[in-house]
């Protein structure tokens, strides 16, 4: 399915809210955080010159999210990011003073975050940031899985120290018990989607992402003509939209939405400029974009900032897997998850059907996004045919013999 942004508010100015936390200001205060972790390195931005050329397009871009801070996956910079950020604020309010990253190992701040908890639900990706984020703060994790989750990325946030809470039912039935129990224990919640009253915090969780677009225009040649990014409640989206909205304004690339056919909830805003809930059907193999209803902020940004909105389906995933795995004509090798290379997937569908929509030709400089590693090493073997250690010892072994 594809949808050229139809909504009345499309090219809009964001609102001042939104623009202040997904602008400059707002990005200047991620990367002062940033600069305070210490395995924070700039991911990779890697050219993939013989698709571009069997695509007739001037240049493909992907930034490989598969490495970011020791979690593999883009979601790293998201909770983890609001974790800190709320602990000090509530430290700043019970201490009386301003606090900052240079305080966290102060006595005084780490009684105020042992004092606390941060709660969320997950597919997997999003709650490893936030329980990553409260161990290095000193605070506890709760973290709601719903049936879904796969044991491997259980066991992956658990060894943070989480407690892990099972719930019956899909992503949505997870965020919602994760939001009743946590008010019944005066717990914190860090979710990456949004509710009425429920605002700020999705949005800082967004202001993490704008991590990967700042870099990304450092890294690249010259500014994209197109930006191809996946969905699950759309917080990566939009906030990559709105940055370069904020910032490029009217110069601003191309900017598409991709989903899931089985899990298309963005789309689904799209088509009736709303939010709306979406049947839930067979599962999709892109686990971490598996949502059901989008997030009003993130909608909020993406009804201006969002140029198109399309679907791929379960194979169009997987054939992104096995095509970075083991790429032609000289292009690098990337280990892409189930859900990391659906932006991929999203360009090579409209190239063949969409082309004219969106002016995809020769001189086309289109970024991409690897949202996730192997985030689920088994599955990623299950699917691709390797594993992921030994898909990128192939690479090393093929750079060390060239």
């Amino acid at each position: 399915m594809f949808l050229l942004n139809r909504n009345a508010s499309h090219r809009r100015p964001l609102d001042p809210i939104d623009a202040e936390t997904l602008g400059v200001a707002g990005a200047d205060t991620v990367e002062r955080f940033l600069s305070h972790r210490d395995n924070h390195r700039m991911t990779s931005l890697h050219a993939l010159p013989a698709l571009a050329s069997e695509f007739g397009l001037g240049a493909i871009h992907i930034k490989d999210e598969g490495f970011r801070l020791g979690l593999g996956s883009f979601k790293a910079l998201g909770g983890a990011y609001a974790v800190f950020r709320l602990m000090l604020e509530e430290a700043g309010s019970r201490l009386g003073r301003p606090v900052d990253m240079a305080d966290l190992d102060r006595p005084d701040v780490r009684a105020v975050a042992a004092a606390m908890t941060f709660a969320c639900a997950t597919d997997g990706n999003h709650g490893r940031s936030v329980a990553q984020g409260a161990q290095l703060v000193g605070a506890r994790a709760a973290i709601f899985v719903h049936a879904g989750v796969s044991e491997e990325r259980i066991a992956a946030i658990a060894c943070y120290g989480a407690e892990m809470i099972r719930v019956h039912g899909n992503y949505d039935d997870s965020v919602r018990q994760a939001a009743q129990v946590s008010a019944d224990k005066d717990w914190t919640v860090v979710s990456d989607t949004s509710w009425p009253g429920y605002e700020r915090i999705p949005g800082l969780v967004m202001q993490g992402y704008t991590a990967i677009v700042r870099e990304a225009l450092r890294q690249l040649p010259r500014t994209p003509t197109h930006v191809f990014v996946q969905a699950g409640v759309g917080g990566i989206a939009a906030a990559l939209a709105g940055h370069l909205a904020t910032v490029l304004g009217d110069a601003r690339p191309t900017f598409i939405v991709v989903e899931p056919a089985r899990a298309a909830c963005v789309f689904a805003a799209a088509q009736v400029g709303r939010p709306v809930k979406v049947a839930h059907g067979q599962p999709t193999v892109m686990a971490m974009l598996e949502c059901y209803e989008a997030s009003p902020v993130a909608w909020r940004v993406l009804a201006r900032a969002a140029d198109a909105f399309m679907t791929v389906d379960e194979d169009e995933a997987i054939a992104v897997m096995r095509r970075l795995a083991w790429p032609a004509g000289g292009d690098p090798v990337i280990v892409a998850g189930e859900s990391g290379g659906v932006g991929l997937a999203g360009l090579i569908r409209a190239v063949a059907d969409n082309r004219a929509d969106l002016e995809l030709d020769g001189k086309s400089r289109v970024l991409v996004i690897n949202t996730e590693g192997a985030t689920d090493p088994h599955r990623y073997a299950e699917l691709v045919g390797m594993s992921p250690t030994d898909v990128l010892e192939g690479k090393m072994t093929a750079e060390a013999t060239a």
